[in-house]
């Protein structure tokens, strides 16, 4: 920690990232420390035109705050789990999470095209995720996609100016941001892997400060988002890969749901698995093998060919 033992929390200025950062803020205060916000603009936030999975950047929202902490600018970094890979620098870890509120995906529609409520086909919908556009290919395959970037706000004046009849944004965002709109849950679509989930990072070296933060860590999210990043990590998934993963605890069991869809939507591996807390160590790597032994590794290879000849 510096000095003047204030907690600088490092974050993305977008107003999504800030009220996650706020939301760290208040939780490290309230067990007694002095806070100091300190924006950082990312190269996702930075680079607005070109689709994720085209920098071909690993941790394109990350990557600026992991430099921001080696370089001791800041302390810890409040993130999205889901913008975070699955294999830190090393030496940066994983401190916290707080608690999952929503993992869904939702559809907002064109209010200008209210009519065509409870319809899913024949769309042309604006979302750069590959996920959410292959598994809704796999579901409604006449839909159409284009790319739409931008943080919440710039991303709703580009549904109606671009005319998309609807666009795709996780509910724990519109929820934060306490936006007044109408949704549809997209339960079609498996959610990203930690999605819904803040976590906070911090330097390895930093021994006091990382026990300062297991205070505000939510336990029962961790064994749950461990499952599903081990799971995304030994799929080798990430931007270019469109996996889905969220497992769930009810009653001392773990509810998983997983799948992975080829980026056509025409092939898809899809499976639940219910087992113990208790057996949830390395879960996350044999539920991974399972998915490669019904078809996912063929999946995968077949993306990997099709990113070597696009890019």
């Amino acid at each position: 920690m510096n000095p003047m033992n204030t907690i600088r929390i490092g974050t993305r200025n977008s107003p999504l990232a800030m009220w996650q950062a706020l939301e760290v803020e208040q939780k490290v205060r309230n067990l007694g420390y002095a806070t100091e916000i300190v924006s950082v603009t990312s190269l996702g936030d930075k680079n607005l035109t070109q689709p994720l999975y085209q920098m071909n950047v690993v941790g394109v929202f990350t990557k600026d705050l992991d430099i921001a902490l080696l370089n001791h600018e800041i302390d810890i970094a409040a993130h999205s789990l889901k913008d975070v890979p699955t294999v830190l620098p090393r030496e940066i870890v994983l401190s916290a999470v707080l608690e999952r509120d929503h993992e869904s995906d939702i559809l907002i529609r064109n209010p200008k095209k209210e009519s065509q409520k409870g319809v899913f086909d024949d769309l042309y919908i604006g979302t750069g995720s590959l996920r959410r556009r292959a598994f809704w290919k796999a579901k409604y395959p006449h839909v159409r996609f284009d790319d739409i970037r931008g943080n919440v706000q710039t991303r709703l004046s580009k549904l109606e100016s671009e005319n998309f009849d609807g666009t795709v944004f996780s509910l724990a965002g519109i929820k934060r941001l306490e936006l007044p709109l109408q949704y549809e849950i997209l339960d079609f679509i498996i959610p990203a892997p930690a999605q819904g989930v803040v976590a906070v990072t911090s330097l390895r070296e930093h021994h006091e400060l990382t026990e300062i933060l297991t205070n505000l860590n939510h336990q029962d999210t961790q064994i749950c988002v461990e499952i599903e990043r081990e799971f995304l990590n030994v799929l080798e998934g990430g931007c270019t890969a469109p996996i889905g993963a969220i497992a769930k605890i009810k009653n001392d069991e773990i509810h998983f749901k997983a799948g992975i869809v080829s980026l056509d939507g025409t092939k898809k591996v899809l499976f639940d698995e219910v087992f113990p807390v208790a057996e949830h160590t390395f879960k996350g790597k044999e539920l991974a093998d399972k998915a490669k032994k019904l078809g996912a590794e063929k999946i995968i290879e077949e993306i990997k060919a099709l990113n070597k000849k696009t890019f």
